[in-house]
């Protein structure tokens, strides 16, 4: 090991600690950006390679999907690779899903949810020879907006050969710019939870095909960008970086062997015949952004399997009906806004999943506000068992932790609306809602034993916790928003937490949302039908 390179770790781990310090909101003050909303530069969110084959992809709304209830057990049959099944995949977790209109702007609504709306995530897939979109090994990127492919490259490869049938890659990267626009420095931690977001989408959407997805930790940020080509920056603006994030590898059985990426490595060091649409006019400049992108970029944290926690859910609509139906809500009905605890149990045990491959590292810190049967207060989840006993040592000694049901239990008994309603960022929706959430990450003991890539990846999984809330919030008929602007210490001091051993790093709210009549809802993908 070259005696340069634990000094680049240390150099990366101090870039991230030092981000995610500047990037807290505070009463004092929120993280920089720039402060107003420069409409004129808006980031165009679609990604438009010039130059790349246009494979248009058959519309898979009419496609019956087994019941949302019952994707999460092992009653779905898998699904053949055809060019429908697809379309269907990429449809159902990273498509258009509605487009809304106010009579003057129309804006388009996605499966896979995202801070203001503004997608920084991409996702491209990697394809062995499929009738409909190339008779030889692809490498394509999904453009949502057309519901297409546009193909990058395509070659002979015999890497398939060592994969189970059915099997293909999907990468996930962001721009991070999208969110930089509207959130200057703290937006790297949105990008991150947008991975997330779309990490689980995808999940889900090969779990309503019967396929099986795995998060792969044995390949390289470097070498993910080399497979995409974003490594290529003659093709790319350079105020508008475009950096790798996940690969999946998805199968009809689960495969866990490890896998060999050379050839495809080989083959993706040629340039690619198309360069990639300029996404804004002029560029705000955040040192903190390229300090915090280039400290993260590197090796992935090995992953350990993880158990499927399976719960009982009643009996739901369509899988696409809830996918498509997702909204974040704008507003919650405080006149009334009571669940069920059957409702409320359901929707925290689903997120007890590990969602990417790594030993939970999340907990959720929940303020009831009005769930049938519990008393206003603050509860924990805990989803890591290992965690349980650290809390107990560093969050506050008056805490009563009394069990209300496995793994759940009361802290502390008490109107928390004002206090909720503080902490995001004087949002109304955190406090007239059901209950709102903080997800509480194990932090510091993470970076320090795995690395600054880990950064991103505790993001990722409560962007995946936030979208699967989305989900079953959407399948109970009840409404949900993700919070990322938050105050970060407050809700730390709240808990008694006085070091960074455990950071608050998203923030949800669930309740009866209210959604504006005079706003208008069209099908996507009119101009297809």
């Amino acid at each position: 090991m070259s005696s340069s390179l634990p000094s680049l770790m240390n150099k990366n781990l101090q870039d991230v600690f030092h981000y995610h310090k500047e990037t807290k909101h505070s009463q004092l003050r929120y993280a920089r950006s720039l402060g107003y909303m420069d409409w004129a530069n808006q980031p165009n969110p679609y990604r438009i390679y010039k130059g790349a084959l246009n494979i248009s992809l058959p519309l898979a709304t009419e496609n019956p999907t087994p019941p949302y209830s019952l994707i999460f057990t092992d009653e779905v049959p898998s699904a053949p690779l055809l060019i429908n099944s697809i379309s269907q995949f990429l449809q159902f977790s990273m498509g258009v899903s509605a487009i809304k209109s106010n009579g003057v702007d129309d804006w388009d609504l996605r499966c896979n949810a995202s801070s203001g709306n503004l997608h920084p995530s991409e996702v491209y897939v990697i394809l062995p020879p499929i009738d409909g979109i190339g008779n030889q090994t692809t490498i394509s990127h999904y453009l949502p907006k057309t519901h297409s492919l546009e193909s990058l490259i395509s070659f002979e490869s015999g890497m398939y050969k060592t994969l189970p049938n059915n099997s293909f890659f999907v990468a996930i990267s962001s721009i991070v710019y999208r969110e930089v626009w509207k959130y200057g420095e703290r937006a790297f931690r949105y990008t991150q939870l947008d991975a997330g977001h779309a990490l689980r989408s995808l999940e889900i959407s090969a779990k309503i095909l019967g396929w099986s997805c795995r998060v792969l930790d044995d390949i390289s940020d470097a070498d993910i960008a080399q497979l995409l080509g974003l490594n290529q920056k003659l093709r790319f603006n350079e105020d508008e970086d475009e950096i790798p994030d996940i690969l999946l590898l998805i199968t009809s059985d689960e495969f866990n062997e490890k896998i060999d990426y050379s050839e495809l490595l080989e083959h993706t060091n040629e340039t690619y015949n198309s360069v990639a649409n300029h996404i804004a006019l002029n560029y705000q400049k955040w040192p903190l952004i390229t300090q915090i992108e280039e400290a993260t970029f590197s090796s992935h944290t090995t992953l350990k399997k993880m158990p499927h926690a399976l719960i009982t859910r009643e009996p739901s609509l369509e899988s696409k009906k809830v996918i498509l139906s997702r909204r974040s809500a704008q507003m919650m009905n405080k006149e009334h806004s009571e669940i069920s605890y059957e409702n409320f149990m359901t929707l925290l045990n689903s997120t007890k999943e590990s969602f990417n491959g790594f030993l939970n590292a999340v907990n959720l810190v929940i303020f009831v506000h009005n769930v049938t049967g519990l008393k206003q207060g603050i509860y924990i989840l805990i989803r890591n068992q290992e965690h349980k006993s650290q809390l107990l040592e560093l969050m506050s000694d008056s805490f009563l932790w009394e069990k209300i049901d496995e793994d759940f239990y009361a802290l502390r008994y008490d109107d928390y609306k004002i206090a909720s309603k503080n902490i995001s960022c004087n949002q109304d929706i955190a406090s007239e809602g059901a209950f709102s959430l903080g997800m509480l990450s194990a932090f510091s003991d993470e970076l320090l034993k795995h690395g600054a890539h880990r950064y991103k990846e505790l993001y990722w999984e409560c962007g995946a916790i936030g979208q699967q809330l989305y989900l079953e919030a959407t399948s109970l008929g009840l409404s949900a928003t993700g919070i990322g602007c938050f105050l970060d210490d407050s809700f730390h001091k709240l808990l008694g937490l006085q070091s960074n051993r455990f950071q608050s790093l998203y923030h949800f709210t669930i309740g009866k949302g209210l959604f504006d009549s005079r706003v208008l809802t069209k099908e996507p993908y009119a101009d297809r039908k």
